[in-house]
C-alpha cells in the first residue's frame, strides 16, 4: 500500500490557510495534481498528497534501462480509488490546507471539492467507499478529523465496501497491457470505429499516452493530419524547446488529460499509431489548428476520417489571423492584388503537361502552371537510351502525349478560371536540373471541375512532394493526393503495370522524298482530320495529322502573308508591317484546334500547300477578311477566288492594315554604284591562321610576318625578365593586354567580355582565335609592345562567291573541309568586294593555284551567291556552271535535287 501519512520526522507546518487551484491531474488515489489560472503561459502546479490515508499504488512499467526489473501491477483497488477522484476532480476547483511539507518538499493537506471547505471531504469520501484505510498509527485523540475517519473506515469494514469486501479484491486488478505486438493489425481490427478511452499524459500538443478500454491497452497515439511543436533533447543530452511547444501542451492537457473520450484509430505506418481523439466539448485536432499551435502535414493528412478540408480551413484562418506559431507567417500572394489573385482568362495553348497560356481580358497573353502537380518525366537509364535520336518530349515521354491531348480537348479555346496559389521563384542551373524561370502556379478549374485534380486522377501527372514549412502549394493539395492515391489504387497511366503507350509519329517537314509519297493520298482523300501544333507565320503551320500518324508543314492557299523577321547568311531580315497580327490572329484562331485541310500540291522544300478549315471557317479568307494578308495569284483557279476578292475589295476600300496606304505608288530608291569595268586580281601570300564556324577566317600578312615574331620574341624575355603579378590585373572591356595561352605563352590579346574574375573572354589580336581564360593568366600590356607599335597582325575575311546553308550539320561539313584543306597553311587572297563586316576574298592553295571557294561549290557543299556587279559577271558566271554540275550530279546538298524555295527559312535554305 502507498503510505501518504506524513513521516515521523516531518515538521508541522505553521498555521494552515486555504488555498484554491484546478485540478490537472489525479496521480493515484490519494495524491493530485493541482494547477493556478494560466496568465500569459502555462500556470504553475503542486502535487498535494491526502494527510492520513494511504490508497493502494498504481501500476508501474518496468524500467527499459534495467532489463532484471518487471512490471509491477496494480495494487487491490488502486485504479478505482484514482477512478472515483478522476471522475470527481478532473477540471474542477478545489480548495485545501497544507497540514505538513517535507523535508523533500512533498506536501500533505485536507483538500475539499468546491471553493471552500463546506463542500465534500476527498478523503472522508474515499475511506467512506473502501477505496482508502486510514493511517491510525499517528492518529492524536484530540484531532476530530482523525477520529472521523476512524468511524467512516469501520462502517465501510462493516459494509464490506471496496478493500473490504470479500476476496482481498483481487478481480480489481488490471491486466494492463504496455505494448502491442502487431500495431498495424490491431489498429485495422478495430475498422475505425470509435474506442472509449482515457488520456493519461500529454507529450506534447499532438502525441499522447491514451489507455483504451475496457482492455486496458496502454498506447502512444500521434493525432492524425497535423504536427506541433515539440520538446526537442540534444545529443549532448539538453532540452531544447521550440516555439509555443510548452502553450500547446498546456492547450491539450487543460482539455484531454485524463478526460474520457473515443478515439478513432486510423492508421499505424512504421508502428507510430495515427488516430482522432473526439471529445464531446469538439475535435481537439480542429482546435489546435484554429489556434495557431499546430500545422497540418501532409504524410499524415491522408488517413484523417473527418475530412481534410475541415483542417485547412482551419489552418488557413490561424494564419489569416497571424496567430501562435504563424504570427510571422506571409501569405504565398500576399503581395498580389486581387484581380492578379483571381481571374477568368481564355486558354491560348498548352504547352506541357502542367502548363498553358492564357489570354486576359486585357488582350495580354500570361503562362500559368499548373499548382503542385508533375508531368510525365523520363528517369533513370531510359534518359540514356537513343542518344542519338533527336528527343521529341511529347512523343517520346511516356503518357505526355496522352496528358497533352487530355488538356488540349478539354480546355483549349475555352475560358477558365483561374486561382493563383504562389509564384515561385526563378531557379538557376543545377547539377542533374535546368535552370527555370519565374513561375505563376494556379489552380485552373472549367465548370466547377480541377483540372490538375482530373489530370492527376487519370495518372497523366503526379503531385509534388514538399518539406513541412513549404506553403508554396495548391490550396486543393489534400484533393490532389486523394486523387492520386485512386489513381494509384485503380493502376491508371503512369501507375498502370501495363507496357506505356509508344507514339511512332513521322516528321516529314522539309522531307522532300517523304512528302512526293504521301502528297497523292492527301489530294485524294480530300478534306482530312489535323491539329495545328504550330504556327510559324500567319500562313505557315505544323500540322500533326491523326491517321497518317505524322507531322507536316502546311503552307495556305490562295494568299499572301505579310512575312515574320527571318535569318539570312547577310544577317536579320526585318520583319514587314503586320506580320505578327497576322501570326496572332492564326494562332488565336487554329492554333492545337481540330481542322479539316483540303492539299492541292507542295513546293520544293517539301511542304504542303491548300486549304485550311476549321469549323467552317477558311483560314485563308478569314486572314483575308482581317486584312492581314492580299490575295496570291494562285487563288484564280480555286472555289474560293471570288469570295477572296470581294473580302480583299471590301479591305481596301475601307483602307485597313496592309490596305492603309496602298494608293500611293512605291517609289523605287536608285542607288548609283561605281563599278570598275574589269575585275583586278592581285592576289598576295597570307597565312590562314583562324577559321570560325561562321565560315569567316582571319589571316596574317606573310609579308610582316617577320615583324610579328621579333616583337614576340622581345616581349616574352622582357616579360620573363620581369614576370607580371599574378591576379594584378583587373580586366575590362575592350581593354589591349597580354594572356598567357594554353601552351603557357604570352600573346597580345583584347578583352571581350567579363562574365567574372574566373570567366573572361579574349580575342587574340595577331592570330584571331578566342578563348575563356581566368583574370590571373591576364596581364597589362607592356607599353612597348601595344598596337601603336605594331597593329594587330590577324585579319577577319570570308570567302566570296559563295553561300553557306543555314543548317547546322552541313555548315559543320563545311568548316571541317576549309579547316583540313587551308587552316595554318599558306595560301593566296584576293579581295573581290566589300562585305558588312569584312571584305570577301578569294582563296588560292599556294602550290596548284586552285580557288578554294570554287572547289566547295564543285563538291555540293554550299551554294553560290549570285553578285550582281557587272566585273564580277565572268567569275559568278564560272561558279554557276560549277553548281550546275554538281547538281546534276547530285552531290552532298543537291542530293535531293533543288532544294530551295523562296519561304524554307526554318529548314536552313534561301534562293
Amino acid at each position: 500500500m502507498a503510505s501518504v501519512s506524513a513521516p515521523a520526522q516531518a515538521a508541522a507546518a505553521p498555521a494552515a490557510s486555504l488555498q484554491r487551484g484546478i485540478v490537472k491531474m489525479v496521480l493515484s488515489g490519494c495524491a493530485i495534481i493541482v494547477r493556478g489560472q494560466p496568465r500569459g503561459g502555462p500556470p504553475p502546479e503542486r502535487q498535494i498528497n491526502l494527510s492520513n490515508i494511504r490508497a493502494g499504488a498504481m501500476a508501474r512499467r518496468a524500467a527499459q534501462a534495467q532489463p532484471d526489473s518487471k512490471d509491477t501491477p496494480d495494487e487491490p483497488y488502486a485504479f478505482q480509488a484514482r477512478e472515483f477522484l478522476r471522475k470527481k476532480l478532473i477540471g474542477k476547483e478545489v480548495c485545501f490546507t497544507v497540514e505538513i511539507k517535507t523535508a523533500l518538499g512533498r506536501e500533505y493537506g485536507i483538500v475539499y471539492l468546491g471553493r471552500d471547505t463546506t463542500g465534500e471531504n476527498l478523503a472522508d469520501s474515499l475511506v467512506n467507499e473502501g477505496l482508502a484505510t486510514v493511517r491510525r498509527e499517528g492518529i492524536r485523540g484530540n484531532n476530530p478529523d482523525q477520529a472521523r475517519l476512524c468511524e467512516l473506515e469501520d462502517q465501510s469494514r462493516a459494509s464490506k465496501k471496496g478493500l473490504w469486501s470479500e476476496g482481498g479484491g483481487t478481480q480489481s486488478v488490471r491486466d494492463l497491457k504496455y505494448t502491442i505486438e502487431n500495431p498495424r493489425n490491431f489498429v485495422d481490427s478495430l475498422h475505425q470505429k470509435p474506442i472509449n478511452a482515457i488520456i493519461e499524459h500529454v507529450r506534447d500538443g499532438s502525441v499522447v499516452r491514451a489507455l483504451l478500454l475496457p482492455d486496458y491497452y496502454l498506447v502512444t497515439v500521434m493525432l492524425s493530419g497535423v504536427k506541433c511543436p515539440t520538446f526537442k533533447r540534444e545529443a549532448d543530452g539538453t532540452e531544447f524547446t521550440e516555439s509555443f511547444a510548452a502553450e500547446a501542451k498546456f492547450f491539450t492537457e487543460s482539455r484531454l488529460l485524463q478526460r474520457d473520450v473515443q478515439i478513432i484509430l486510423e492508421s499505424c505506418p512504421n508502428q507510430i499509431i495515427l488516430g482522432t481523439i473526439m471529445h464531446p466539448n469538439g475535435n481537439i485536432t480542429e482546435l489546435l489548428l484554429n489556434e495557431g499551435f499546430a500545422r497540418c502535414v501532409d504524410w499524415s493528412m491522408a488517413v484523417y476520417t473527418q475530412g481534410a478540408d475541415k483542417l485547412r480551413s482551419a489552418e488557413k484562418s490561424a494564419k489569416e489571423r497571424k496567430v501562435r506559431i504563424w504570427k510571422d507567417y506571409v501569405a504565398p500572394t500576399a503581395n498580389m492584388d486581387q484581380k492578379d489573385r483571381q481571374f477568368v482568362a481564355k486558354v491560348m495553348q498548352v504547352l506541357n503537361a502542367d502548363a498553358m497560356v492564357v489570354k486576359l481580358n486585357s488582350g495580354e497573353l500570361k503562362t500559368i502552371h499548373l499548382s503542385s502537380i508533375r508531368p510525365p518525366r523520363i528517369e533513370g537509364e531510359e534518359k540514356n537510351k537513343d542518344k542519338d535520336k533527336r528527343f521529341r518530349p511529347l512523343y517520346d515521354i511516356p503518357y505526355m502525349f496522352e496528358a497533352r491531348e487530355f488538356l488540349r480537348k478539354k480546355i483549349i479555346g475555352k475560358k477558365v478560371n483561374v486561382t493563383v496559389d504562389y509564384i515561385r521563384a526563378a531557379t538557376g542551373p543545377g547539377e542533374s536540373t535546368p535552370a527555370f524561370s519565374e513561375r505563376t502556379c494556379a489552380t485552373v478549374t472549367i465548370g466547377g471541375i480541377n483540372i490538375a485534380e482530373a489530370l492527376v486522377s487519370k495518372g497523366l501527372a503526379t503531385c509534388i512532394r514538399y518539406r513541412q514549412d513549404d506553403d508554396q502549394r495548391s490550396s486543393h493539395y489534400d484533393e490532389l493526393l486523394a486523387a492520386e492515391a485512386r489513381a494509384i489504387k485503380n493502376g491508371k497511366g503512369l501507375h498502370s503495370k501495363k507496357e506505356a503507350p509508344i507514339h511512332r509519329v513521322a516528321d516529314i517537314s522539309g522531307d522532300t522524298q517523304k512528302a512526293k509519297q504521301f502528297l497523292p493520298f492527301l489530294q485524294r482523300a480530300g478534306r482530312s482530320e489535323a491539329v495545328v501544333e504550330y504556327v510559324f507565320s500567319g500562313s505557315r503551320l505544323k500540322l500533326y495529322m491523326p491517321k497518317e500518324t505524322c507531322l507536316i508543314t502546311f503552307l495556305l492557299a490562295g494568299i499572301e502573308c505579310p512575312r515574320s523577321s527571318r535569318n539570312m547568311p547577310g544577317g536579320t531580315q526585318v520583319a514587314e508591317p503586320f506580320s505578327e497580327e497576322a501570326m496572332l490572329f492564326t494562332k488565336e484562331l487554329v492554333l492545337q484546334r481540330e481542322v479539316e485541310v483540303e492539299v492541292e500540291s507542295m513546293d520544293k522544300a517539301g511542304n504542303f500547300i491548300g486549304w485550311l478549315h476549321i469549323e467552317g471557317l477558311n483560314l485563308s479568307i478569314a486572314l483575308v477578311e482581317g486584312a492581314l494578308s492580299k490575295i496570291h495569284f494562285t487563288a484564280e483557279r480555286s472555289n474560293y477566288y471570288k469570295t477572296l476578292v470581294s473580302a480583299e475589295e471590301a479591305c481596301r476600300e475601307r483602307k485597313e492594315k496592309i490596305w492603309a496606304n496602298y494608293e500611293e505608288k512605291p517609289v523605287e530608291e536608285v542607288v548609283y554604284v561605281t563599278e570598275e569595268k574589269e575585275r583586278v586580281a592581285n592576289y598576295r601570300p597570307v597565312f590562314v591562321t583562324e577559321i570560325c564556324d561562321t565560315m569567316h577566317f582571319y589571316t596574317q600578312d606573310v609579308e610582316t610576318g617577320s615583324q610579328l615574331e621579333s616583337l614576340m620574341e622581345t616581349m616574352r624575355a622582357e616579360i620573363a625578365a620581369q614576370p607580371p603579378v599574378e591576379g594584378s590585373y583587373a580586366p575590362r572591356r575592350g581593354d589591349y593586354c597580354i594572356a598567357k595561352f594554353a601552351d603557357d605563352e604570352w600573346y597580345r590579346a583584347r578583352v571581350e567580355k567579363v562574365e567574372s574574375p574566373a570567366k573572361v573572354h579574349v580575342f587574340y589580336i595577331d592570330y584571331g582565335n578566342r578563348e575563356v581564360v581566368s583574370s590571373t593568366r591576364l596581364a597589362a600590356i607592356p607599353p612597348a609592345f601595344s598596337t601603336r607599335t605594331l597593329p594587330a597582325q590577324a585579319t577577319e575575311h570570308a570567302l566570296a562567291y559563295i553561300q553557306v546553308p543555314l543548317d547546322e550539320d552541313v555548315r559543320a561539313d563545311v568548316v571541317d573541309c576549309v579547316v583540313r584543306d587551308i587552316q595554318n597553311s599558306q595560301c593566296l587572297m584576293n579581295v573581290e568586294y566589300s562585305g558588312a563586316n569584312c571584305p570577301h576574298v578569294t582563296i588560292q592553295f599556294g602550290d596548284t593555284k586552285d580557288d578554294v571557294g570554287l572547289g566547295l561549290v564543285k563538291e555540293g557543299m554550299v551554294m553560290v551567291d549570285v553578285r550582281k556587279e557587272k566585273h564580277l559577271k565572268k567569275m559568278v558566271t564560272e561558279y554557276l556552271n560549277c553548281q550546275e554540275s554538281a547538281k546534276s550530279a547530285r552531290l552532298n546538298i543537291w542530293r535531293y535535287g533543288d532544294f530551295r524555295a523562296d519561304d524554307a527559312d526554318e529548314f536552313g535554305y534561301r534562293r
